[in-house]
């Protein structure tokens, strides 16, 4: 199931709100969709799973697939993190982000926005 996108307009007004200090958990719950939906564009496939709770899941990276449990690699970290991430105002090297498996690193494919 693909993720939602939100508009470039609404995209940019929920990231002005997050850099001024005014976003709401609405705000980062919305970001943290549309990047991980940027993101399953961007690399498509089931081989990685990205877990942002309590918000959202993205499988991406082609390669081997799961069907149950566990996948072969899992990438998860907070909403705010992600967010930083992805918009790349934080590197992936130092943002504590918890993955393990192949193919986990995904910092070749930030910032998404």
């Amino acid at each position: 199931m693909k993720l939602p996108r939100l508009s470039d307009d609404e995209f940019a007004r929920i990231c002005a709100r997050l850099d001024d200090g005014s976003a709401n958990r609405d705000d980062l719950r919305s970001a943290t969709v549309h990047l991980l939906g940027l993101l399953e564009e961007r690399a498509p496939g089931n081989s990685v799973e990205v877990r942002v709770p309590p918000f959202a899941v993205a499988q991406c990276i082609a390669g081997s697939q799961h069907t149950r449990g566990t996948p072969p690699a899992v990438v998860e970290m907070d909403a705010s993190t992600w967010v930083s991430v992805a918009r790349g105002h934080t590197a992936w090297a130092s943002a504590g982000i918890s993955a393990s498996g192949q193919r986990s690193d995904l910092s070749a494919l930030m910032p998404l926005a």
